[in-house]
């Protein structure tokens, strides 16, 4: 762009411009490190970063002169081709070190504009890096501007070296504009952002790039190393929401297929910021390429029967004094402080994990029926639970396929426990509830217990509403693919309640079997599927169609921050063929391929918390009752915080949203709106973009109810489902993983081994050591609070709009959600309600807003940003 548009003599416009060097702990930075050993690593790293800050501090006075410029860019004034003008170039001055403003890692600038009246009111500028290193922009203010005052603009983005990336990057003033409404000058700049987002869809992506664009799950297995998997997504077989394109080579054995290695996200979604997420990370991948390895060799070197655990206590012991580990396995693990927090040591080669929150105040509370029962609705998978409808329970798979799947459960066997009502009477007052994962493992049981030690069954638990408000389990039913074909049927078993001899050793057999059922479901799709996938296509469409200005944009963005770059990290070392989730949870191999399945049925509309309630039967449409639901389980901890959170968000979006549509005219009429809906259904959820429940976009209550769905599942559902993982899983014996043997048949060794030794039965039925330690690990990265975590009603920044009317009711949102957190805590200390806190005496806080840093138990983040 040309410059001269001033004369010498014109004013000065003073700036600040703050940004951070680039950051020593960047995710690809990290990631680029040496592939030693995991100590190698560390300290490889740790060198590097020390280099790299060093020459950052003493590169502070390069900032501060040619090496980097800015031109403003008018709002109000265009050139000779109907854009706004742009100013002279001017460079960063005097380095500020000690403005009070400044966040940790940040350095600001002066800078100064030569202005005019003839250029008009800034409403963007140009930036160029002619440095070799890249750096963060955080924000540039500017000051008294004539006949405006302050204007700031929120940049927070990468600005890569000018002469590699040759293009000039542009920033808008915060101000908030429809597109109809975009100042003229402006509107040119603001359609070629976007498609500079949009990318023209071909060749390989650079680590410097920005572009969004849509591609199928096709780099989770090797092919090239004889492992591959199904490509998810493009297909009715295997559907499923896309992801972030990368254009990386394809493997040689399969065209289709992408080569497995770093993978590419859009350069601003890579960690930016302070944040332990750079740590949790790094943590990620070093566990699954450095540390897992070292516990192998580890359990290979200790004695055979030392892979298993002996006892209850031997488990308790990873985190009442640790678990011995061979001479010199600790001393590889990586020194970073994310590792270091999770392997804690003695400094005598002892592993020590965290006391589970389930733990710490009864270590046999979790063997309980009611704290079992409790956790199917006040634990971290608590929306999968139905009311039972009609008996016996059916199945929607096909006969042809897989025979008759009716649940033979008999109303004798229920009617035992149910104090002398009757099923029909316990059905019409609603009484009867359904744990039911028939559906979703049968069609892939016969090839998971084909792997390696994989005994499992499909569950069905039953449960009853007591007098008291909690749940109690009626009868569990276990099912596995008849052997002579799944086309015959199921082979199942009816496990009823026990408290003495060995039918309790049973029974608790059959209740770790539906746990292992439901930490499946519950990781694959609960977690991974309903929350870090679904959102992924929503990200990608409203960085391609949404300018910055648009006041959808504002309203979302802060809801998808790290989103696309964890899920990036989550193909790379957690789903992918081989990774963590495949070694430690019962479906393996086939873990991702089964979320395909359920996402046959996923239903956007029924993601929104009152929805899904009234779906699965657990909530009555009632006008007169709160929020309009009357909850068939008044006890509910995740429905009752929940619909006070779904509440806040509703009223909320609605209140925003109404500030820039008045009507559903405007929702119509608005361009990059209707090109973002459309997209991301018809593109980003293509599989299911025929499907009759997706909102139109025509009306402004299509609009409140699509965002509210989309904050609340980034924020409130995401949390109510990643939260408690540690708390509830860190101990194996609470929430188990995998299943490695069926019930023992009378007059076997196994069943002999039951009767005399039922901790010993219970431990070769479940996770052993190796995987648990695999499982621990992860879970506990992931119920982690980053130092710098942004809660729900939080901003990164207090000038992300300029609109009044839009901070006043974003205040309010604010105001709402901390009385919400009073009314939790209260809610945990009435005793009458007992499903609160159950038998472990673990209060319900996974829908409390705010958090500390670290392994709290509670927090709603803004985003899935872990």
């Amino acid at each position: 762009m040309t410059g001269g548009i001033f004369g010498r003599k014109g004013q000065k416009i003073k700036g600040t411009v703050v940004l951070m060097p680039k950051n020593v702990l960047d995710f690809n930075a990290i990631t680029s490190v040496g592939k030693g050993s995991a100590k190698d690593t560390a300290t490889d790293f740790l060198g590097k970063g020390l280099d790299a800050l060093g020459h950052a501090v003493d590169a502070l006075t390069a900032f501060a002169g040619h090496s980097i410029s800015l031109q403003l860019i008018s709002a109000t004034q265009t050139d000779g081709s109907g854009k706004g003008k742009v100013g002279n170039e001017a460079y960063l001055e005097k380095h500020l070190p000690t403005l009070p403003t400044l966040g940790a890692r940040q350095e600001a600038f002066d800078i100064n504009f030569e202005w005019d009246a003839s250029f008009g009111i800034p409403g963007a500028f140009y930036i160029k890096n002619f440095m070799t290193d890249e750096f963060f922009l955080v924000s540039v203010k500017l000051e008294d501007i004539p006949n405006h005052g302050t204007i700031n603009f929120v940049c927070n983005s990468w600005v890569y070296n000018f002469k590699s990336y040759k293009k000039n990057r542009i920033f808008f003033v915060n101000d908030t504009y429809l597109p109809s409404a975009t100042p003229a000058p402006l509107l040119k700049y603001r359609k070629e952002e976007l498609e500079v987002l949009r990318g023209d869809g071909t060749g390989k992506r650079k680590d410097f790039d920005r572009i969004y664009d849509y591609d199928v799950y096709n780099d989770l297995g090797n092919p090239d190393g004889g492992d591959p998997r199904p490509i998810l997504g493009g297909s009715s077989i295997y559907p499923y929401p896309r992801r972030v394109r990368t254009g990386r080579e394809r493997t040689r054995t399969d065209p289709n297929s992408e080569k497995p290695g770093e993978v590419y996200v859009p350069r601003d979604e890579n960690f930016g910021h302070l944040k332990s997420s750079d740590f949790l990370t790094y943590g990620i991948k070093s566990l699954s390429h450095d540390v897992i390895p070292l516990f192998k060799s580890a359990i290979f070197q200790l004695r055979v029967t030392s892979s298993e655990f002996e006892s209850f206590e031997d488990v308790r012991s990873l985190y009442e004094g640790g678990i011995k580990l061979p001479t010199d396995i600790l001393s590889q693990i990586s020194p970073l402080p994310a590792l270091k927090e999770i392997f804690r040591t003695d400094g005598e080669n002892v592993l020590q994990f965290p006391p589970p929150h389930v733990a710490k105040v009864s270590k046999s509370g979790w063997m309980t029926d009611e704290e079992f029962a409790r956790e199917v609705i006040a634990g971290v998978n608590p929306n999968v639970i139905r009311r039972l409808q009609e008996f016996p329970p059916k199945s929607t798979l096909d006969p042809t396929l897989y025979g008759d799947q009716t649940s033979t459960i008999t109303k004798e066997q229920l009617e035992i426990n149910m104090g002398g009502v009757t099923v029909e009477e316990a059905l019409s007052t609603q009484r009867l509830f359904i744990l039911d994962y028939q559906d979703a493992f049968i069609p892939y049981l016969t090839r998971i217990n084909s792997l390696p030690t994989a005994k499992a069954y499909a569950t069905r638990t039953i449960l009853f509403l007591k007098d008291d408000g909690t749940l109690k389990p009626l009868a569990i039913e276990l099912s596995k693919p008849h052997p002579d074909g799944d086309n015959l049927g199921p082979e199942s078993i009816v496990v009823l309640p026990a408290t003495e001899g060995v039918d309790s050793t049973i029974w608790l057999l059959a209740k770790a079997h539906v746990i292992v059922n439901d930490s499946g479901y519950h990781q694959l799709v609960s977690h991974w599927l309903n929350t870090h996938a679904v959102m992924e296509p929503f990200a990608i469409a409203t960085n391609r169609h949404l300018s910055v200005l648009h006041p959808i944009y504002k309203l979302l963005y802060p809801h998808y921050r790290d989103t696309i770059n964890i899920n990036g990290l989550a193909r790379q070392s957690l789903i992918n063929a081989d990774g963590i989730i495949e070694k430690s949870f019962l479906p393996g191999k086939y873990s991702i391929e089964m979320s395909s399945s359920v996402y046959k049925n996923w239903v956007f509309t029924d993601q929104a918390l009152p929805a899904d309630l009234v779906k699965r039967g657990l909530a009555i449409e009632d006008p007169s009752a709160p929020h309009g639901l009357r909850l068939v389980i008044e006890d509910y901890p995740y429905a009752v915080d929940g619909l006070e959170i779904w509440d806040a968000i509703k009223t909320w979006v609605h209140e925003y949203v109404s500030l820039y549509y008045p009507t559903d005219a405007a929702v119509q009429q608005d361009t990059e709106l209707q090109a973002w809906w459309k997209e991301a259904v018809e593109k980003g959820h293509g599989d299911l973009k025929e499907k009759p429940w997706w909102p139109k976009m025509q009306t402004t209550e299509d609009l409140i109810q699509s965002c509210s769905i989309i904050v609340w599942t980034a924020s409130a559902l995401h949390a109510a489902v990643n939260f408690g993982q540690y708390p509830y899983g860190g101990l194996i014996l609470n929430r188990p993983t995998l299943a490695r043997r069926f019930i023992p048949a009378e007059g076997t060794p196994e069943y002999d081994e039951m009767v005399k030794n039922p901790q010993k039965a219970y431990l070769r039925t479940i996770t052993p050591k190796f995987e648990t330690l695999i499982d621990l690990s992860v879970i506990e990265i992931l119920s982690r609070h980053a130092s710098d975590e942004i809660y729900l009603g939080e901003r990164e920044t207090p000038n992300w709009t300029t609109d009044k009317k839009a901070l006043e009711a974003f205040k309010r949102f604010g105001s709402k959600l901390t009385g919400i957190e009073g009314k939790i805590n209260a809610r945990n200390s009435d005793p009458s309600l007992r499903n609160r806190t159950g038998p472990v005496q673990l209060p319900y806080t996974l829908l409390h807003r705010s958090s500390e840093e670290g392994l709290t138990f509670k927090g709603i983040p803004n985003s899935i940003s872990i």
